[in-house]
Parts: C-alpha cells; structure tokens; sequence
C-alpha cells in the first residue's frame, strides 16, 4: 500500500464516527424543525420583544424593526420559514451543508441581538444560567463543524442526488463512447441497504410529527362524533384544565401612548402601574398563603420585565411602597429604564416612609391611605401638616391617601391643602362586595359619593383599586374610573 493511500486512509472517517455526526445533525435539524413548527402554529408569537430587548451589536436595527409591525410580520415570516427548511434540510440531510451554514447565520443573529455578556441581562426566559457561552454558540459551533462534514452524502438525500448526478453522467460517457447508455436500476456499488441507509430519516420525520401532535394535543374521534351526533361542533363547557392555549397580547398591540397628566411639575401617565402584587400585597382574602406565593414568584428580574413591558405600553409610573426603592433603583441602573415612582411612604410612620422614598428617588410622596385613615381618626392632623411640609422642602409634590370618604372631608375642614389626593374608587357591583361585613374585601363603599366629592376638589386626585384587588375585570373597572 503507498504513502499516499495510507494518509488518505488515517484522514477518513470511522463508521461510528461518520454515524455519530449523522445523529448530530438530526438532533440540530429535529430542533430546528420543531421550533419553526410551534411558531408558525403560534398566530401570537413574534420576535420583536427579543428584538426589542437587544443592546449589543445592530441594537438601533434591532429596536427599529420591533417597532414597525410590517418590517416584524415580514422578519417573523422569515424566521419561521428559515427555521422550517434549515430544519429538513438537516434532517433529511439535503442540502445539509447550505442547511448548517445557513443555521449557522440564523443562530448567530440571535446571539448578537442578545448575548450572555455581563451587564446583559435581556429579561427573556432562559432555562439556564449563561456566560458568554450559551446554547446558540454551542449549536453555532456545531453546525460549522457540519458544515464541513458532508454527512447527507452518506446517510441523506445528499447521498441519493449524488447518485443519480453520478449516474447521468456515466451514461452521457457511454453515449459519447458508442456505448449502451441503459444501466441496472442500481449501481453495482449502491445496493438496497446503501438505499434504505440514505432515506432512514423518513421514518424518523413520522416520529417527529407523530409527536408534535402529541405536544399540541388534538381532539379524539370520540368527542368529535359525540359532538356530531348532538348536532354542534362545541362542547357544552370547558374546565380550567380543559383549555390547552392562552391568549396573549403582542408588543405590537401594547406599544403606543396614553394620555398623560401633571401633578405639580411631574407628568404622569392616566393609567399606571399599583405596587401591592410586586411587594406581595394580595388582598387575598381567606386565601392566606397567596400573599406568599406572589411575593415568590416576583423576583427583580419579574419586576423588571413587568416595568419594561409597562414603559412599552405607554404607562411612566408605578406607585408603591418604600419597600420597592431597591428594586426599583435596580431597575435604573441594570435595564435603563426610565418609569418613576410615587410613594405611598408606607412604614413605621409617614415621616420615615418619606425619608425612604426621597433617598430612593421618588418622584411624589403622599400619606398611604389605611395610615391616613387612622390619622384622621385618631385626630392626628399634625402629621398631615409635617408631612406636606417636608415633602415641598425637598422639592416633591405631597399628598394625602384615603380609603374611606371621611377621611378626605376631615382634612379638608381643617383647611389642610396637598397638592394631590390618592382617593380608593370601585364600583360595589361584584359578588364579594359586602359593605356590611368589611373583611379585606371593599374599599370604596360609596364610589357615587366619592367621585361627586373628589370632583368638588380643586386639586387633583388619584384613583386606586380600581380593579377592587382583582374583583372587577380591567375592561369594567378602568371603564368606570375614568368616566
């Protein structure tokens, strides 16, 4: 045996080797697939929040394309489709080389648009913790890997097109040499397992689908001819459980402008963000672990992504409590982000709340409504004239809270002035309004009265659980608010 014929042997590969790479590039291409596939099936899913989101290389490309909904419906499309054929391409190994270079470039798209760098947290779910290196980079690399591995030609239709190429050519020579161009079916060197070898994926892709199937889930033959035999198409209920999709609103449909106001010199949004569910503040009712299980589930990077999707949408404020100064200084500093805050210098006494806030940045402060409440109660109306006065010595507009009527009239008889009221206001009509057994469960017990009186107010007021801690539906509660 030469030299030559020896080094050519040591380069080649294994069969166990060249399998393991065909395996490689069907795990990639069954990915690919199945990502285009949910996507394409999803009418709400689009890109433009991991666009929106993006602060590295191209981010102003990014950013503009996120926000015009033509330029996203045609880059979602191309997404989808690109995901789709890269995805058989690899699987079925045709044109797999073209398929993992051109994966290679999508993947890389998505890591400059949103890279794991420090200083880089994008707020989109991850199913990881990533520095640098992330799932994209490692299918990056191993997809140029592919890309130089002609693996289609041995188990793909790469191998079968190559064939028939290589066949069409061998008669053309036999014709121009006066030769017979007919040949066996088969060449002698490609037998039926060379054949059933290169189209192995077929089966392979009934799986797939057999499974996406199973994953989207589908109605039974039972139910459709029980339902054909009751002469509709509907069932006549659905349990919670029974729903497999949720409705979700794009950015494209959240982005926009609201109406803004102006206390003092500070404008603000007509619609902003309340504080309780961030800070854990439920108003669950019997339900005593709920509180918990809020306060759990908002972490800073929740918040974070509840403050940024607010901007989006329009809203510039949320008012909380002093807790929130942290994280909300977080905010700023990590995602840049510009929504203000309006304290209700809730804690030990107003005074301290105050305090608090001012050194967080607030940009207005006002008495919180259930220690207002008491204050007025109690006849404390000192507290009040404290608290306005040094909330305007640091250059903040102040305000006084109230949950019940009264407490709004008393100041007001003791010719006490904010430059804002923050006033609770919600209509009764819900199943757990009692007025007569008040346990955490109303907060406005007379609105008409209210909205008569706060309108009689030369100063302007704020109104809050509007939703009634989540017993009026948003379209009902914001309705009635703002008319």
């Amino acid at each position: 045996m030469s030299n030559n014929s020896k080094n050519e042997k040591s380069r080649s590969l294994t069969s166990w080797q060249t399998a393991l790479l065909v395996f490689l590039r069907i795990l990639i291409g069954w990915h690919f697939l199945f990502e285009g596939a949910v996507k394409l099936f999803n009418p709400n899913w689009t890109s433009a929040l991991f666009l929106a989101r993006s602060k590295w290389l191209f981010s102003d490309v990014f950013h503009w394309l996120a926000e015009h909904p033509t330029a996203m419906t045609i880059v979602d499309q191309m997404n989808i489709w690109g995901l789709l054929l890269i995805g058989l391409g690899l699987f079925f190994g045709f044109l797999s080389r073209t398929a993992a270079f051109s994966g290679a470039l999508l993947l890389a798209l998505y890591y400059i648009a949103n890279p794991p760098l420090l200083g880089f947290a994008n707020g989109m779910p991850t199913e990881g913790s990533y520095l640098l290196v992330d799932k994209n980079l490692i299918e990056i690399a191993v997809l140029l890997v592919l890309t130089f591995f002609p693996t289609g030609k041995y188990w793909g239709l790469d191998g079968l097109t190559s064939y028939m190429r290589s066949k069409q050519t061998k008669q053309k020579s036999s014709a121009a040499a006066g030769q017979s161009p007919h040949e066996p079916k088969v060449a002698p060197n490609v037998g039926r397992r060379e054949l059933l070898k290169n189209l192995a994926t077929i089966p392979l892709f009934g799986g797939f689908v057999y499974g996406y199937l199973r994953r989207q889930g589908w109605e039974s033959y039972e139910v459709n001819h029980l339902m054909a035999e009751k002469g509709n198409n509907s069932a006549d209920a659905q349990t919670g459980a029974t729903l497999k999709t949720f409705q979700f609103t794009s950015l494209n449909q959240l982005q926009g402008t609201l109406p803004m106001g102006k206390i003092g010199n500070v404008e603000i949004s007509r619609l902003f963000l309340g504080g309780n569910l961030i800070g854990g503040w439920a108003h669950a009712r019997d339900l005593i672990y709920v509180s918990k299980l809020v306060k759990s589930y908002h972490s800073d990077r929740k918040i974070f992504d509840t403050f940024w999707l607010a901007e989006q949408a329009g809203i510039n404020t949320v008012l909380t409590n002093p807790q929130l100064c942290r994280v909300i200084n977080e905010y700023w500093r990590k995602e840049k982000g510009s929504i203000q805050f309006i304290s209700d210098c809730g804690w030990s006494d107003p005074i301290s709340g105050l305090e608090i806030s001012i050194d967080g940045g607030a940009c207005a402060a006002y008495v919180q409504g259930g220690i207002a409440d008491v204050l007025a109660a109690e006849s404390k109306f000192d507290v009040f004239e404290k608290f306005l006065l040094k909330t305007r010595e640091n250059g903040l507009p102040a305000g006084i809270g109230a949950h019940n009527l009264e407490t709004v009239k008393a100041v007001v008889e003791r010719g006490i002035v904010p430059d804002f009221w923050v006033k609770t206001l919600h209509h009764t009509n819900y199943w757990s309004a009692n007025k007569d057994n008040q346990n955490d469960n109303i907060w406005c017990v007379n609105p008409e009265e209210t909205i008569q009186f706060m309108e009689s107010l030369p100063q302007p007021w704020i109104a809050f659980k509007t939703l009634a801690a989540g017993a009026i539906e948003p379209q009902v509660g914001f309705e009635y608010a703002f008319k």
